[in-house]
């Protein structure tokens, strides 16, 4: 699997797609290959605020249950609801499964994150 190069990444699993001052997150395909089959997933309201790193919400899958981590800070400002009645999309397109969209506060933190090639050696 390619990890898309116009994403940045952090090392647990958590894939951000920048547009200017907004990003979309979501989690890597090694990430959902790990959980297996992805039954339940639940996300924050629209205007949660979050810091780099703190979860925003869990992840459920057959195995286990995993908290979801913001790679950014940030206010909410989208949820993919569609995620809830389908969240087997997130096995299926994990890298076009975004989670929730975020304003970023701090632009310059996505510099800190891993690129694709980066992200690709960590998980080899």
């Amino acid at each position: 699997m390619a990890y898309p190069s116009g994403f940045k990444y952090t090392k647990d699993h958590e894939w951000v797609d920048l547009a200017g001052d907004t990003g979309r997150i979501g989690i890597t395909d090694y990430a959902q290959n790990q959980l297996g089959d992805v039954v339940y997933i639940e996300l924050p309201e629209v205007g949660a605020r979050l810091k780099q790193g703190q979860s925003f919400g869990t992840i459920e899958s057959v195995k286990a249950v995993s908290e979801l981590y913001s790679p950014v800070t940030g206010e909410v400002t989208e949820v993919n609801t569609a995620l809830k009645d389908k969240p087997e999309n997130v096995n299926k397109d994990p890298h076009g499964s975004w989670m929730i969209a975020v304003k970023l506060a701090n632009a310059g933190e996505a510099g800190a994150l891993l690129d694709a090639t980066a992200y690709q050696d960590l998980v080899k």
